[in-house]
């Protein structure tokens, strides 16, 4: 059966939110989900395992087939315990979703070591410590899929969002080489951006703009890259209130000098070099 029919797929910070959506429709979709989540507040206070509990007694009453598991992905060994949970409950590991997030907001001349680090740690940190743990098992396999929540912050900018937009788009930047390593052994990375509104959302836009963005809309897009079927890697999408949009770095022609040009010279062409009309998609030179 196509799609993700019997595939293991890890789900982290799956209790609520995006999380949740994720792991209903994969389990309706017949995978078996491990549901990751450390159970603490929004900015990653306290733990519990009541949300990753209340999500798999909600999957296994609808007939699917779910564990949970309540390691903190910011650790090596917090994902290392979590991929051996789908090993040991399931089996295999065939899939990831590193969603599991924290929210530090603050102006940037405000911004604190502490707040900077522990954003970090969950979310840039997380989705590396968690698709390292499943690497091997995916290049032994000759099989992976890789799924990771960027954001529009990390894209485009957001006030005092500077260590969440920076963590964010590292997590493009670490699928866009998850995407070359692991072509030859079936492994996709992509990421999506959601918009949707969720815990994480709540007091960060107008909530008349928040009703128009149930999270339900989200989660097919996820569950289509997971499939066998899907073919997409190294690629970015803005997914909410029913649009999903593919987003991607343009290169201009650029100017070229003969000899390293002055500020002068650079600033009498910079209009020029800044120009993007004509632009193309970008390609890394070095590769």
């Amino acid at each position: 059966m196509p799609g993700v029919h019997d595939r293991v797929i890890v789900v982290t910070g799956a209790g609520g939110g995006l999380g949740r959506e994720y792991a209903l429709l994969l389990a309706r979709e017949g995978a078996r989900v491990v549901v990751n989540d450390l159970g603490g507040a929004r900015d990653g206070s306290g733990s519990g395992s009541t949300m990753a509990d209340d999500v798999v007694a909600e999957v296994r009453k609808a007939g699917g087939l779910a564990v949970a598991n309540y390691d903190s992905v910011a650790t090596e060994g917090g994902a290392l315990s979590l991929i051996q949970t789908a090993l040991d409950e399931f089996g295999a590991v065939h899939g990831v979703v590193n969603n599991a997030g924290i929210l530090r907001d603050g102006a940037f001349h405000k911004m604190t070591s502490d707040n900077w680090d522990a954003v970090m740690k969950v979310h840039l940190y997380g989705g590396y410590n968690v698709s390292r743990a499943a690497w091997p098992h995916f290049r032994e396999q000759k099989f992976g899929r890789i799924v990771v929540a960027a954001s529009t912050s990390g894209l485009y900018g957001n006030f005092g969002q500077s260590n969440y937009g920076a963590a964010k788009l590292g997590l493009v930047g670490l699928i866009n080489t998850l995407a070359i390593e692991g072509a030859k052994y079936g492994i996709n990375a992509n990421a999506v951006a959601p918009l949707a509104a969720t815990r994480m959302t709540e007091d960060i836009a107008p909530p008349e703009f928040l009703e128009k963005l149930p999270p339900a809309h989200v989660a097919p897009v996820v569950g289509y890259l997971l499939t066998e079927e899907s073919t997409e890697t190294g690629s970015v999408f803005v997914v909410g209130g029913g649009q999903v949009q593919r987003v991607a770095q343009f290169q201009n022609k650029g100017v070229t000098f003969a000899e390293p040009p002055t500020v002068d010279q650079l600033a009498e062409r910079w209009a020029e070099i800044s120009d993007m009309t004509g632009a193309v998609p970008g390609v890394n030179p070095l590769g």
